[in-house]
């Protein structure tokens, strides 16, 4: 599968969170993940069982997980919770009893190896974003894992920008104004262009653009362009073709 411009608008125009699920789970369903978990927190002292989760995991492994408190126990949330690297996991990272026991008993629900990305939001968000397989981590699983891991860190950029809007109603980004050269600056960008190679086209300095790139970061409150372009995508400043 071919994570293409289309899928991601498609996420981040879902108007309803069923739609939007289903989108999410399909994409990752297409990158060989038969379940996949999305969970964020409004900052990283918020309780773990207040979290907006969606998966589409056994309902009997998430009554198991939420009623024993397993995220307390589960090396692949700690390692999101101290990380930004997502974390390739398999048996052997369920070292002490209490985690080979929750990887035992996960494997029961076909949930035997996969990549958990940390979600660290520019206003201290914390999350998860998890992909999950029944097959054994072994070489082949983990070459083909190595391939797609730049398509599923994008996407969970995209899945995080667009999950905002069932969590809380942000106001103050929908009231964003850009200038005509940010909104130059930042097509550009989205078409995937350096601050060099912006500079040649709109005929000014580097620096010139980097300022430009820096004010838009300012007013979308974010900390990458990347991420200022799916935000602008989200409330219709700029459309991708």
């Amino acid at each position: 599968m071919i994570l293409t411009d289309e899928l991601l608008v498609n996420l981040l125009s879902c108007e309803t969170e069923e739609k939007w699920c289903n989108t999410l789970f399909s994409i990752a369903q297409g990158y060989g993940f038969e379940q996949t978990l999305y969970a964020v927190i409004p900052n990283k002292r918020a309780p773990l069982e207040n979290a907006f989760l969606r998966s589409n995991y056994s309902p009997g492994w998430r009554t198991t997980y939420d009623q024993e408190k397993l995220a307390y126990v589960d090396p692949t949330v700690g390692h999101c919770l101290n990380s930004t690297v997502p974390l390739v996991w398999a048996s052997e990272t369920f070292q002490d009893p209490n985690q080979k026991d929750l990887y035992e008993e996960a494997c029961g629900y076909g949930i035997r190896s996969g990549i958990i990305y940390p979600i660290h939001g520019a206003n201290g968000e914390f999350g998860v974003f998890s992909f999950v397989s029944d097959v054994l981590s072994d070489q082949k699983f983990r070459q083909e894992l190595i391939h797609a891991m730049p398509a599923l860190a994008l996407l969970r950029d995209y899945a995080f920008e667009s999950s905002r809007r069932f969590l809380t109603t942000d106001t103050a980004e929908e009231k964003v104004r850009l200038t005509e050269r940010e909104l130059e600056v930042l097509k550009w960008t989205m078409a995937g262009k350096s601050s060099w190679e912006i500079s040649k086209i709109l005929y000014c300095a580097e620096a010139t653009i980097n300022f430009h790139l820096s004010n838009i970061r300012r007013k979308f409150e974010v900390t990458t362009r990347q991420q200022a372009v799916i935000k602008a995508i989200r409330i219709g400043l700029i459309n991708p073709d």
